[in-house]
């Protein structure tokens, strides 16, 4: 079976030289500090995902891993584009959970708004067992979380560069 696919998109008031800016110097602590869900989730070196499932929010640890950040001089309106590859995976017990691999491309969508596109493969754990899983409800929580997780690091980064 194939990899499942994921793809979320928001978008920030601000100039993409703005949060280009920002997510270039610090993706993976502006990752993190979108994603917590508690003051005493500032100590944490990892970030959250989490989502809620039949009313119940279910909240899984995981760690990121950024690749090399490229420029493309022009983009889907365009523009310029920035890609920035990132996975995660599960910080505790991480076969049993899916990992991620995806790329989060920014470029201006006008002078002042810049589109955050999320663009995701996913390996369900435990092989065929996973598989299945996935085809019942994994893949619709999975899509819960990274989008909830674009959401979560796009008010971010209005909120913050705001006040930048």
């Amino acid at each position: 079976m194939s990899s499942p696919e994921i793809r979320v998109y928001d978008y920030v008031n601000h100039p993409y030289v703005k949060v280009r800016g920002a997510l270039v110097a610090d993706a993976p602590g502006i990752f993190r500090a979108a994603t917590r869900v508690a003051a005493d989730r500032a100590r944490s070196v990892a970030a959250e995902l989490r989502v809620s499932v039949a009313g119940v929010d279910v909240a899984k640890e995981i760690v990121f891993t950024m690749g090399t950040i490229e420029d493309v001089a022009s983009g889907p309106h365009g523009g310029p584009t920035t890609r920035i590859p990132v996975s995660w995976e599960a910080a505790k017990n991480p076969r049993f959970f899916p990992l991620m691999t995806s790329v989060l491309a920014i470029y201006p969508l006008t002078a002042t708004e810049t589109q955050l596109d999320f663009f995701g493969q996913y390996d369900p754990p435990l092989g065929a067992v996973g598989d299945a899983m996935d085809a019942l409800v994994g893949h619709r929580i999975a899509e819960a979380s990274v989008h909830r997780f674009i959401t979560d690091v796009a008010r971010y980064l209005r909120e913050h560069l705001a006040t930048a």
